[in-house]
């Protein structure tokens, strides 16, 4: 993530990651501020064995773009509400990258840090028949949760 204040959104992406038993790596890295750290990070990513990078940025919200040019893993962008833009600003950072450098961008905020992860999810899975099982069971779960849902009762007329 861009920054320390980017945790309580991206938090959200690793106690997802968490809950599949998929291990993951947390870190700060500015593209803005921290350029060499940034470039050492994603550099080394396929080595230390990452499959991707979610990379969570909010204003310019460079980083994503940053990571997608210094590496060859997928990257997931999550826009991160941090202006008054209210998060628009680094969603179009994220997804008006140049033809080449693709980063596939999420919704702002915790919406998009789940589904960043979730997505990461699903393309482990098409290596992993264990985590396509899991993956299927949180889906089966997740529509039970929904089926289930009642409404309360209107308040009586007065």
């Amino acid at each position: 993530m861009g920054s320390a204040s980017d945790w309580p959104v991206m938090e959200h992406a690793a106690r997802t990651l968490r809950d599949f038993g998929i291990p993951w790596e947390a870190e700060i890295a500015s593209a803005h501020r921290s350029l060499d750290k940034l470039t050492g990070y994603a550099v080394t990513a396929r080595e230390r064995g990452l499959k991707c990078l979610i990379a969570g940025a909010g204003a310019a919200a460079h980083l994503a773009g940053v990571a997608a040019a210094i590496t060859d893993i997928p990257v997931l962008g999550v826009p991160i509400d941090a202006t008054s833009l209210k998060g628009m600003d680094a969603l179009l950072a994220m997804v008006q990258m140049p033809g080449g450098i693709p980063v596939a961008t999420f919704a702002i905020g915790k919406a998009g840090a789940v589904n960043a992860a979730l997505f990461a999810v699903a393309m482990l899975a098409n290596d992993d028949p264990e985590m396509a099982v899991r993956l299927a069971a949180f889906r089966v779960r997740q529509s039970a949760k929904v089926n289930a849902a009642v409404l309360p009762p209107l308040d009586p007329i007065d």
